[in-house]
């Protein structure tokens, strides 16, 4: 990265929160179905029910942040440490051979949640420290802000790296959150100033697209590749994604040139000399036509 970088911070996140070490996904049909999955996960994080009632609420998205990051640090490593012991329980591999991508796993995890909650603290003290103190508190907070933003659709899609760990984590582990995000409105009648029908459907209604999303896509890595999620690490075959396409995805290609053309020849290698044409041929000399004869007078 650049110095030029830095003042994209959607370039930052990309390059922090998607590094090399996490894979990509397998086919094109299983990054749409992520893609898709993100974009569930991004309305339960934020809720309609904000845009429904009252407009966009600041200091509640705020708070929504605050608290996705509190479910995020404790039920993110919960359920992994759950898979890892009906992993180990299954005898086919150990926890030791996960080591690596787990610590990294979960180096990512700690870094989006402290940028994450960083940034609420920003906003929060921006009018607390005087005109300039509040100027420059807002610069940053706004690059933070979409930092912050361009890392949680880069964190969404492979959670924190999890596909490193199993590549049927990411969307278990987005079912689970969604759900532990929601369930307690339900719980506590907290429908925000909806309706009790309005207020069931808005409110369960991204936990259960996420969960239908993620279902299929754990459907097709089992059915295309045999990737399973109850089978350890260990004993999943390898994958790597397939290498872009040659050809633009539109099916157009660039001319390749003269399919009929000789091949190539070797510059310094003697060549045919020039063969000319035969000249023109000679053709047979004008052959007048006889004069006119004129036709014999009348004769009475």
């Amino acid at each position: 990265m650049t110095a030029r970088s830095f003042l994209k911070p959607h370039h930052v996140a990309r390059a922090v929160f998607h590094p090399t070490w996490i894979p990509d996904s397998l086919d094109p049909s299983v990054d749409a179905l992520k893609k898709a999955r993100v974009i569930a996960g991004a309305v339960a994080a934020f809720g309609v029910y904000t845009f429904v009632e009252g407009g966009f609420a600041f200091d509640e998205m705020l708070d929504n942040a605050a608290t996705a990051c509190v479910v995020l640090l404790f039920i993110t490593p919960l359920t992994v440490g759950v898979m890892l012991h009906l992993w180990r329980r299954s005898g086919a591999g150990t926890v030791g051979q996960l080591r690596e991508p787990l610590v990294r796993s979960l180096k990512l995890l700690l870094l989006f949640i402290g940028s994450a909650l960083g940034t609420v603290t920003i906003f929060q003290l921006g009018g607390s420290l005087g005109p300039l103190g509040s100027l420059l508190l807002s610069l940053v907070g706004l690059w933070m802000g979409f930092f912050v933003i361009a890392g949680a659709y880069r964190i969404s899609g492979n959670f924190f790296g999890t596909a490193a760990v199993h590549r049927c984590l990411p969307p278990l582990l987005a079912t689970v959150t969604t759900w532990l995000m929601a369930i307690p409105d339900l719980v506590t009648g907290d429908l925000h100033g909806l309706g009790l029908a309005m207020g069931v459907v808005f409110i369960l209604g991204a936990p259960v697209t996420v969960t239908g999303i993620a279902l299929l896509e754990m459907g097709r890595l089992r059915n295309r590749y045999g990737i399973r999620l109850a089978a350890h690490p260990a004993t999943l075959p390898t994958f790597t994604a397939p290498p872009p396409p040659s050809y633009p995805p539109n099916g157009y290609a660039p001319s390749q040139g003269n399919p009929y053309a000789p091949g190539p020849r070797n510059p310094y290698a003697p060549q045919q000399p020039y063969n000319p044409r035969p000249p023109y041929g000679p053709q047979p000399p004008y052959n007048p036509q006889p004069p006119y004869n004129p036709q014999t007078p009348y004769n009475p």
